[in-house]
């Protein structure tokens, strides 16, 4: 009997034409929306070749200010996997999930970390927060201004939450796409390993500043975890939403805080106005210090990866705490 190969059996079976459009499609990547850049990143490092990332929030653009367009209802409803933060930082999601009519899988990235409380809440109040119905419903023409609960939704600051994020970002590329299942944990190892030499060079490194110049006072309150990770003090404006504005009454007792603490900087934030901290400045004399990436990458530049970003934020921590009297 004469060998017929495989493709002449399904060429007989399909015909040509729709045997071109099914390899053609198996070989598409996964389309995959991330509700930032920082997981549009991370998402991207993972998942190499084999994925296409689109982000809802672009570079320097802020989640906790931001608006859906019909456009991005689009892009989830054309998507074959989305991955958000979870912990309520985009209080906007569910709205637009709805809308879109998607029905896939929601990957909540922070899934699994110990989560850090805020605004006087204890310990009792973390936990896990692994479903994207956890998400604030804000009311119509209101998405941007939700709230934040209890949880402090920035754990990408403490990279051994990073490497939390890569694997639950592995697993659930794995589950959606188990052809290249090897190539996406290989990736995610490599990427967790790159994190956990950064993280000891990090601890290593801001363990070296003095305990009276430990201070970090920032906009917005994102950097909580990153101050507990490596023991460090935080001050901001206006607490966890960038949204918020303090009063004449908060701003006259941070001012009071700041110069009893013998703070050596302040630093702005790559995604908000950096109106708050100059005023700081003017009435303080406190230098700025430099710019931290706090929600979002940039879009070129050391700025550009979760590393990179990283990396940037305690170079230039070190630069401006360690500075000489």
């Amino acid at each position: 009997m004469a060998h017929v190969s495989l493709r002449a059996v399904l060429v007989g079976a399909l015909g040509a034409s729709a045997l071109s459009v099914n390899i053609a499609h198996a070989q598409e990547p996964l389309q995959v929306v991330t509700s930032f850049s920082i997981l549009d990143d991370m998402v991207s490092t993972i998942g190499g070749d084999h994925v296409s990332v689109t982000s809802l929030v672009g570079p320097d653009g802020d989640a906790h200010a931001f608006s859906p367009k019909p456009a991005d209802a689009q892009s989830l409803a054309d998507a074959d996997l989305i991955v958000v933060n979870g912990l309520q930082l985009e209080g906007w999601i569910d709205r637009l999930i709805d809308a879109s009519g998607y029905g896939g899988e929601v990957v909540v990235a922070s899934n699994g970390i110990d989560t850090r409380s805020f605004e006087g809440h204890e310990d009792e109040d973390e936990g896990d927060h692994d479903d994207h119905d956890h998400q604030d419903h804000a009311t119509d023409g209101e998405e941007e201004h939700h709230h934040h609960g209890d949880v402090d939704p920035h754990a990408w600051q403490d990279l051994e939450n990073g490497e939390q994020y890569a694997r639950n970002i592995r697993d659930a590329l794995v589950k959606a796409d188990p052809a290249h299942a090897d190539a996406y944990r290989a990736n995610a190892e490599h990427y967790i390993d790159e994190m956990e030499a950064l993280d000891k060079e990090a601890k290593a490194r801001l363990s070296q500043i003095p305990a009276s110049d430990r201070l970090i006072i920032t906009s917005h309150d994102a950097f909580g975890y990153f101050a507990d990770a490596y023991d460090l003090e935080l001050l901001s404006p206006v607490g966890i939403n960038t949204l918020a504005e303090p009063s004449a009454s908060d701003m006259g007792s941070l001012i009071q805080q700041i110069e009893s603490s013998h703070a050596r900087a302040l630093f702005l934030e790559n995604m908000t106005n950096p109106a708050l901290i100059n005023q700081l400045h003017e009435e303080t004399g406190i230098a700025i210090g430099g710019t931290l990436y706090a929600d979002a990458l940039t879009a070129e530049g050391e700025g550009s990866t979760y590393l990179g970003m990283f990396q940037h934020n305690v170079d230039t921590l070190l630069d401006a705490l360690e500075a000489d009297d």
